[in-house]
């Protein structure tokens, strides 16, 4: 089977109801993931997109989070809203949706914004 041409990875995680760093899946991530996966055979893009679960992605606090590789692009705050434009900007297009883009300087950090400390600015139109 030849390399997809775009693999998402939307957080799924769940973490007990109250928890300081929130989960994804309260989010409706699992729910995102389906419409995505609907999109894609829709799409007859089954060979080229694959659209997978993932654990705990360490982005909490900008759920939902999902990655889209090869590119790498990470997208936080992901609504239901916002399904169908990652999809044909990004997915289908190659345009990442910059908008809805998580800035590097909130990935795999300690300290941003969103984290109670640090000041970036944000990338994402929220």
């Amino acid at each position: 089977m030849a390399a997809y041409e775009r693999h998402v990875f939307v957080c799924t995680n769940e973490r007990e109801p109250g928890h300081v760093r929130g989960c994804c899946a309260a989010k409706d991530a699992g729910k995102i993931r389906e419409r995505l996966k609907e999109l894609v055979k829709q799409r007859g893009l089954g060979r080229k997109v694959r659209v997978n679960a993932s654990g705990c992605l360490d982005q909490c606090e900008h759920g939902v989070t999902m990655v889209v590789y090869p590119e790498a692009v990470w997208y936080g705050f992901v609504k239901m809203t916002d399904v169908e434009e990652i999809f044909e900007s990004h997915i289908v297009g190659g345009n990442p949706v910059e908008r809805l883009q998580l800035p590097p300087a909130c990935i795999n950090t300690d300290r941003c914004p969103h984290k109670g400390g640090g000041t970036v600015t944000l990338g994402i139109g929220r």
